[in-house]
């Protein structure tokens, strides 16, 4: 995993700063997106790793998979990873293409899970206070844990703030048999 992230950085930062460069973040966002969920099925996949075709057919398999036309510049991008063997890289090269793109944006993608279910009031109060705190567009997408007992949990990229019953429950044992 850790080796998959590491060949798709370069890539994706080639990617990312030549479609901000062309205004094309929207395009090559979805593009990347649609292709890395098409690697991951069985079929292409199966069809990508056949020895009997060279890459220039692997990246027209791609290409006429996608269901929007594309510039050119993608297909020279899929050439060069196809050269590389490195089309099955689409899927980590399109999350930190997505990652870039968030961080060029100011946009940070926050996953609130709560003991109860949230109302668009609590949303809005929730997305302001963290808009406040982070210095940055927020976009919430909420689940619901009943074992949480109340409060939430929030995830925002690598931080993890823990508000839950639960998550002050285990605190409070873990200080009490210290």
């Amino acid at each position: 995993m850790a080796e998959l992230l590491t060949v798709a950085r370069p890539y994706a930062k080639a990617a990312f700063e030549y479609a901000r460069d062309h205004e094309a973040l929207d395009s090559w966002s979805q593009a990347l997106s649609f292709l890395s969920v098409a690697v991951a099925d069985d079929v292409v996949r199966h069809r990508l790793n056949s020895p009997k075709l060279d890459s220039e057919q692997k990246v027209s398999l791609l290409v006429e998979l996608i269901p929007e036309q594309q510039d050119e510049a993608l297909q020279r991008f899929l050439t060069v990873l196809a050269d590389q063997g490195r089309l099955m890289a689409l899927a980590s090269i399109a999350d930190q293409f997505e990652h870039l793109r968030a961080e060029h944006e100011q946009r940070v993608e926050v996953n609130v899970t709560s003991a109860y279910e949230l109302d668009s009031q609590q949303e809005t109060k929730l997305a302001n206070a963290l808009k406040k705190r982070l210095n940055r567009e927020i976009s919430i997408t909420t689940q619901v844990d009943k074992s949480l007992i109340g409060g939430v949990i929030l995830r925002a990229g690598d931080t993890v703030i823990d508000g839950s019953v639960r998550g002050r429950l285990n605190r409070l044992f873990d200080a009490l048999t210290a």
